[in-house]
Formats: C-alpha cells, structure tokens, sequence
C-alpha cells in the first residue's frame, strides 16, 4: 500500500508499532508463548528503524541541497515523490533555487570571461600579484612586453632590470613611478600605477604598465622644436640688423677712403653722425641679446624649492600687501577667498609668492585702461582633495590660439615682455610636484588653474 500523504503515512507507522508492542505484552502475559515476542521485538527494532529513517529522510534532502550549494554542484536535480503537496513544494523550492544559482553562476562566468577577453586584449600590461610577488593575472601585452611565454612570479623580472622588481615589490596604491629599463637594444621608459584589490585575507597589488617612450620622444622633440623656434626668433630679430649695419658701416668707411685718398682721410659731420648712429644701433642691439641669453641662463637656474608647512590664507595675506598699491592705482577691485580658512600646504613659500605675483602682475597688465577690472586670487580643495588655487580676472582675455603658446619660454605677447615669466612660474610648479593650466573666455574671464 502506497501512502501519498507524509502525515498518514506517519500516524500508520505508530498505530502498526503500538499495535506490535501490545502484542509482545500481550504474548508474554500469556507464558505459553516464547517465540513470538522476540520475533514482535525484532519487528518494533524495525519499526522504529525505518520511521527514523522516513521522518529524517527531509533532513537528508535538505543537507544535500545545502552541500551542493556549498560545494557550488548547481547541476543536480531534488526529486522528493510520494510525500504529499507540503514535500512537493518543497522539492520546487529546491530545484528552483538551484536553477537561480546556475543562472547567476552562468552570469558570473559570462561576465568573468568578457572582463578577461578585455585585459588580455588591451594595449596597457595589467599584472596582478600578491605581496610576496607570485602572479596571480598577467596579460597579453605584458608577457610581450617583457618577451616572456609565462611567469609565476615578478622575480623573474631581475634578469631584465632589479629596479623594476624593486619598484613593483615596493609601489604604494596610487602611486605613480616611471622605470627607465634598457634591454637588449631596446630601451624602455615604463610609466607604472599601482593600486590594492583585498580578497577574503589576501591583498592583490593590480599594476598598469605602458612604455612611453615614442610619447616622451614625441614630446621632447616638439618642445626643443617650439624653444628653438623662439631662440632662433629672437637671435635673428638681434643678429640681423647687427649684421647690416656692420656691413654698411664697413662700405662707407671703404667709400671715404676712396674719395679722400691714402694721404688724408677726412670725415664730415653728417657721415660722423651717421656712423655714430649705427655704433648706438648695434650697442643696443648687442646689449638686448645679451639680456636674452642672461634672461635664459636664469631659466635654467631655479633654486631647489626649500618646503615648509604654510597657511594658504597667511601667504595670501603677504601677497596682498605687496600687491595692494599697484591694484589701487590701477582701480582693480581685488578680492582673496581661502575655502576653508585653515588650509596649509607644504611648498616653498618664496616661490610660490614668486608665482602668484607673477600671474597677478599678468591680470593687472590686462586690466590696464579696461573699465570695472576685477581679479579674484582662490584656494579651495577640488573634487579630488587636492588644494586648488586660481588667478581669475575679467580682462579682454587671451585668443585660443596664444592660449597654447603662452607657457613656451621666451613668448609674450607683451611689447616690453620678456616671455619667461609664465615658463619660470610652470617650471617652479613642476619642482612642487603641481600644474598649471589657462582657460580664458574672451571679454568674459581668464583663469589661471594651479593644482598642488
């Protein structure tokens, strides 16, 4: 007889064992007979048994089902027939579940093999690896990089160059390194970031590494190519005339001695002049471009910046009494915000004084003559918690293309400028690790953006 509800099937299986009890009681009571109680005994062990095994039979299923999601056996199926409607909802439960966890296993997979097809095919080398060096990720182009089939772990690197190892063992999360590696015939300058992934207790160091060389290349020649543009401007604007004037000079003295002859020379007032004329010419031409090469020889003299911890607002404060008589004679409103008040820095001081006067000096300049001129001097923290500071004025502005001039040394767009004080002022900036960029909207704002 087959029971298809768990509950009958559990109350038949105590009435048979009571029923059996009473008739062992019942058959020793009795005396006559001796076997049969034993035989009775042996069915209630069996009895008892096999409800054990009937009621546990759910506990059973239910530790299975926990083990293959332990153990992540997503492919098997639970199938509990004949226990009635409360076990057949429980079998769909089941196997629902397990249907859910093999959709999302799917899922991870998917996801797992499009994020490997994209490190494995990106032109950056991406390594990942622990603490003590052993590779856990390594892609494409950082095994072509390097010239290695395989690599278990970043040691092996010794061979090309130890600082490399050295700095990958020791990079902090964040940092940014450049690691300059000669291999073979090749050299390479590799630019490498680092940051931390935490697994369960193990910490993952994730390294991006790109060889900049052909960018630094490119870079370096077009900034030699824009400087020496404008030294060999500013050479001929000095040499040119010199030259001329050399030679003419040269022809009229050749004329009056013609004239005159080899016995007396004699010079009138009008050639004196004349001659004195070109003299003053070229003095002043020769002293100007000696006033270049002194004023290059200063840009390549940056002092090593002295770094003291500093209050924004008090360096703002010296500014601002330096500045003051200049900005009042000028009739520029000038207003300084320090966001919040207490901000500090760690720079030289003097420099960076240098600097913002520098940039100050260039608003009041185009200011000049301009009517309700307005200069705002700001520091603040940005969106990435570093110390902003900016120059903004409401001048005429500057045209998009000076704009990406006006950092090359020695360009001005001033007539009595000499073109340094921009490129000094980014040169400083570099030295405190900082940058500098200039946006301007003309006839609306120009604004001088330093970020330390």
């Amino acid at each position: 007889m087959g029971f298809k509800n768990y509950r009958f099937n559990i109350i038949i299986r105590v009435i048979l064992l009571v029923l059996t009890i009473l008739l062992i009681f019942y058959f020793i009571f009795k005396r006559d007979y001796y076997v049969a109680p034993v035989i009775l005994a042996v069915l209630v062990i069996f009895q008892v048994t096999s409800l054990i095994r009937f009621v546990d039979k759910t506990n059973r299923e239910l530790t299975s089902f926990l083990q293959s999601i332990r153990f992540s056996e997503f492919t098997r199926s639970f199938q509990i027939e004949g226990m009635g409607g409360t076990f057949n909802e429980l079998n769909k439960a089941f196997n629902e579940v397990m249907l859910d966890f093999q959709k999302v296993r799917a899922e991870k997979e998917e996801s797992f093999h499009y994020l490997q097809t994209i490190v494995q095919n990106i032109d950056v080398s991406v390594i990942a690896y622990t603490a003590d060096g052993n590779i856990e990720l390594i892609n494409k182009t950082a095994k072509k990089l390097f010239q290695m089939a395989s690599m278990k772990n970043i040691k092996v690197l010794e061979s090309l160059s130890p600082e490399l190892v050295n700095t990958l063992l020791n990079i902090k999360p964040g940092e940014n390194k450049l690691v300059k590696v000669q291999y073979d015939d090749d050299f390479l300058q590799l630019a490498i970031y680092a940051t931390t992934i935490k697994i369960k207790d193990k910490l993952i160091y994730l390294v991006t590494i790109k060889d900049i060389q052909n960018v630094l290349e490119e870079q370096e020649t077009e900034a030699w190519q824009k400087l020496i543009r404008v030294l060999t401007h500013e050479i001929m604007n000095s040499i040119t005339p010199i030259a001329s004037l050399s030679s003419t000079l040269d022809l009229m003295l050749k004329g009056m001695v013609e004239e005159n002859g080899s016995d007396e020379l004699r010079i009138d007032h009008e050639s004196v002049s004349e001659i004195q004329e070109a003299l003053q010419t070229i003095n002043k031409r020769s002293t100007g471009l000696l006033y270049f090469v002194n004023t290059y020889r200063n840009l390549t003299r940056i002092p090593k910046p002295n770094f003291r911890q500093c209050q924004v607002k008090e360096l703002f404060g010296n500014i601002e009494k330096l500045m003051e008589e200049e900005i009042r004679r000028c009739g520029i409103e000038f207003r300084s915000e320090v966001e919040p008040e207490s901000l500090e820095f760690t720079v030289d001081d003097q420099l960076i004084e240098q600097v913002l006067i520098n940039l100050l000096k260039n608003s009041i300049h185009a200011l000049n003559n301009f009517p309700n001129g307005n200069i705002r001097l700001l520091a603040y923290m940005n969106k990435r918690g570093r110390i902003t500071v900016q120059v903004i004025d409401n001048g005429p502005g500057i045209l998009k293309d000076v704009l990406d001039k006006i950092f090359i040394p020695f360009f001005t767009t001033k007539p009595s400028g000499s073109g340094i004080g921009l490129s000094l002022s980014k040169q400083i900036l570099r030295l405190h690790n900082a940058t500098i960029t200039a946006h301007s909207e003309p006839g609306v704002e120009t604004v001088f953006t330093i970020t330390f």
